[in-house]
Formats: C-alpha cells, sequence, structure tokens
C-alpha cells in the first residue's frame, strides 16, 4: 500500500512540451470534464504552449494539480494597455487538496510576473473564496439577461437600422478578416477588456478546432451609413417549436461587440427581429449595459444572471495608479498590506484630468486596504465609502473614502467581455 505524500514530495515545476498532454488530461479532471481528449484538440491547444509558463505538481510523476499563465493586455480606465499576467487552467486533483499546491503554484507564477514587468496579474474565478488571499478582488461584474422578444414592443416590421447603417450576415473568414480592427477599437474604449490574439479568432471561428462538440455560429456584422464595421455579433439559434406546431426558438449570443450605441442598438434589434425567435440570451454583458433600454418596455429584458467576472491583483502600484486617467483632481494617501511580500507600502497619488504621479511616500496614511479592493477602485467600479461600511477599507482620515471616490470611480462600470 503506497503511502500518502507528504506535501515537500510533491514537485511543482514548469512542464516539458512532451508532458502537455498529461497535463491537459489533468485539467479536465479538475474540471470534472472527460479526461480523454482526441488529438486534435491535443494539437489546436499546444499552439498555446509556452515553456515555463505551464506549471505542473507531480507525485510519482501523475500530475495532480495545474496552473498556466500568458501575456495580456488589460485596459485601463482611459484606454491604455498595461501588461497583465493571465492566469487560468487551475486545478488541484481532489485526492490532492490541502496540501499548498495552488500556494505554491500562485506564488512561482506572480513573482515571475513582477520580474518581468506586469502590472496586474488577471483571471476568472470558478470560486469566489478562493483567490482573495492571494490579493485578488472582483474588478469587474457581469450580467446576463433574457428578452422575451414579443413584449419587448419592437416593430414586428423591422427591415434593418433606422440610421442608414446595415447588418450583414457572414462567414468565420470574414469575422477572422474585420473581428481583430473592431475588438482593437473597443479595448481603446473599454476599461476592463483585455486582447484576443490570433489564435482566439481562430478558435472562436472554428478555423482551428479544440471542441469536438464545435459548431458553427451564425455571425452579423453592422456597417455604419459610411460602410464602416462598427459592430458584431455570434449567436446561436436552437430549433423548439413546442407541442402545438408553434416556434418558440431561442438566439443565444456568444459574444456582442458594438464601439458606438448605434451599432449595439441596431444588433439587438436584428436579433429580436429573427423568425420564429422568441426570445434572446444576450451572454455576458457589463451590468450597466444599455440593452434593456433599447426596448420599448425595458422590463422585458429580466437579469438571469449576476456575478463576479474578472479578478485582478495589483502587482505594480505605481504603474498601476499612474496608467489610468482621473476625470477629477486631488491627491490620496494609500497602505495597502503585502501579500507573500509583494506589493504592499504607502503610496501619495497627485491626479488631475492631465495626468498621475505615484510615489511611495512617509506621510500618514488617510486610508488603508487590501490588494483586492485597489484592484475594484482602480478600475473604477468600487465605492470607496461603500468598502468602508463593510470593513474593507478603513479611513485614517476622515472623508478619506469620500474623496477616493471622487479620484477612483468611473461614470460607466467596466467590463470584460472574455472568458479564459
Amino acid at each position: 500500500m503506497t503511502s500518502v505524500s507528504r506535501a515537500d514530495d510533491i514537485d511543482v515545476r514548469p512542464i516539458t512540451a512532451s508532458e502537455f498532454p498529461d497535463w491537459l488530461r489533468a485539467v479536465n479532471t479538475g474540471f470534472l470534464r472527460v479526461p480523454a481528449l482526441t488529438e486534435e484538440e491535443i494539437e489546436g491547444r499546444r499552439e498555446r504552449f509556452v515553456e515555463g509558463r505551464y506549471l505542473g505538481a507531480f507525485d510519482h510523476g501523475r500530475c495532480v494539480a495545474t496552473f498556466r499563465s500568458f501575456d495580456q493586455e488589460l485596459t485601463a480606465v482611459g484606454g491604455a494597455g498595461v501588461p497583465a499576467d493571465a492566469i487560468s487552467g487551475v486545478t488541484v486533483t481532489a485526492t490532492h487538496r490541502r496540501r499548498g499546491l495552488l500556494s505554491r503554484m500562485m506564488a512561482r507564477d506572480l513573482a515571475a510576473a513582477r520580474e518581468r514587468g506586469d502590472v496586474v496579474a488577471t483571471l476568472i474565478a470558478a470560486e469566489y473564496p478562493i483567490y482573495g488571499r492571494y490579493g485578488f478582488g472582483p474588478a469587474t461584474w457581469m450580467a446576463e439577461w433574457t428578452i422575451d422578444v414579443p413584449r419587448a414592443g419592437l416593430d414586428a416590421r423591422w427591415a434593418g437600422p433606422a440610421d442608414g447603417g446595415r447588418i450583414d450576415l457572414v462567414e468565420g473568414e470574414d469575422v477572422r478578416k474585420l473581428g481583430p480592427d473592431l475588438h482593437a477599437r473597443l479595448c481603446r474604449r473599454q476599461p476592463g477588456a483585455i486582447d484576443r490574439d490570433e489564435l482566439w479568432w481562430k478558435w472562436n471561428t472554428g478555423a482551428v478546432r479544440i471542441d469536438p462538440s464545435w459548431k458553427d455560429p451564425f455571425y452579423a456584422v453592422y456597417r455604419s451609413a459610411s460602410g464602416e464595421v462598427e459592430g458584431m455579433a455570434a449567436y446561436d439559434v436552437d430549433d423548439n417549436w413546442g407541442d402545438a406546431k408553434q416556434p418558440l426558438n431561442t438566439a443565444s449570443v456568444r459574444w456582442l461587440l458594438g464601439v458606438t450605441p448605434a451599432a449595439e442598438r441596431a444588433l439587438w434589434e436584428y436579433l429580436c427581429s429573427i423568425d420564429w425567435v422568441v426570445k434572446v440570451k444576450s451572454g455576458w454583458r457589463a451590468p450597466d449595459d444599455l440593452l434593456p433600454h433599447f426596448l420599448r418596455d425595458p422590463r422585458a429584458a429580466g437579469i438571469t444572471s449576476q456575478a463576479d467576472w474578472l479578478w485582478v491583483r495589483i502587482l505594480d502600484v505605481v504603474r498601476a495608479l499612474e496608467a489610468r486617467t482621473y476625470e477629477g483632481q486631488g491627491t490620496l494617501v494609500l497602505e495597502t498590506a503585502g501579500v507573500d511580500g509583494l506589493t504592499g507600502g504607502r503610496y501619495r497619488l497627485e491626479a488631475s484630468p492631465e495626468g498621475a504621479s505615484c510615489t511611495a511616500t512617509t506621510e500618514s496614511a488617510e486610508l488603508e486596504l487590501g490588494l483586492g479592493e485597489l484592484a475594484a477602485l482602480w478600475l473604477g467600479d468600487e465605492s470607496a465609502v461603500r468598502l468602508a461600511a463593510l470593513g474593507r477599507v478603513r479611513e485614517e482620515r476622515a472623508g478619506a473614502a469620500r474623496k477616493a471616490d471622487a479620484l477612483l470611480r468611473t461614470s460607466r462600470r467596466p467590463w470584460c467581455p472574455d472568458m479564459f
């Protein structure tokens, strides 16, 4: 009988290229998916493989925990892109929980990210309680609506955008040509958005197959009256005719991008005009999305899901606070508690619409907060006053939370359109 391995006996290290299939099987096991992968899936995912960025924990040669990171660009408030360490594929096999394997992998990865000069780390948390202890905090949220099309009150005779633009159905090849520029334009104006590389467009248009159940969606493109591409959507439609030979189909949006409100309105009106479709599922949208208000009856769009989305860990406080823009003017002295010996300190922020400077200081702190809370404030989504009421930030000077809100909070909420 083999004894249980001690934590110190489990080897945590970067995997080799030859170990990649076993690592993928461990990922599937951790996420409760069928462990076996086809050769097409393995080779499709291998295109992402970068030596040193894929970590595994090995017990007697078997991979029992997984972790990967990759280069990412995250849009800060104001449109500047900051280098990010994007974390994904995090699993620990049920047989090896509570042995510190995730902590060892996380510490190794974040130290390397700091060394590379990444400003933040990002992830999408499958479970809420896990990542706060590593300095991450939910910095964007998402909502999903289901539209009751008959109740929405849109014109049943809708035949195209009223602004002189047009909707065209296109193929995946067209999306790969038109999508990257459109998405880059969105990122320049959407805090919380992340970049999409060439492989993302291949995976999400079926050019490279990593899922044997892949089905091609429909693609719709909105062009303005001048002919410029300003919006795009990918969606599926089910086949439900009910018991009385009555069409009861649902259109489910995989993703929808618009760089103008006119583009978004036109795409939602198009989706609600498709014959036989009685419901439209919006996919993941910003919590303050304009969608319900494009409808004559906003109550026709009911929220069916709402949750935290992009989690952020600040790795370089100075560069993070200097990278974003500020609508107001003022100074604020912040003190953050470090995690794993990284990032903590006291900083003086001087901000104005013309720019910002952030420096280490020995001045008395006005506001004390954790790194997770700082991340939520940094992207403009959270209120320091609200966090103070919850006991998650502490005012060392009366009125500091209100001052922080005046400097850091944004008029529209940040949004990350993507899962990774």
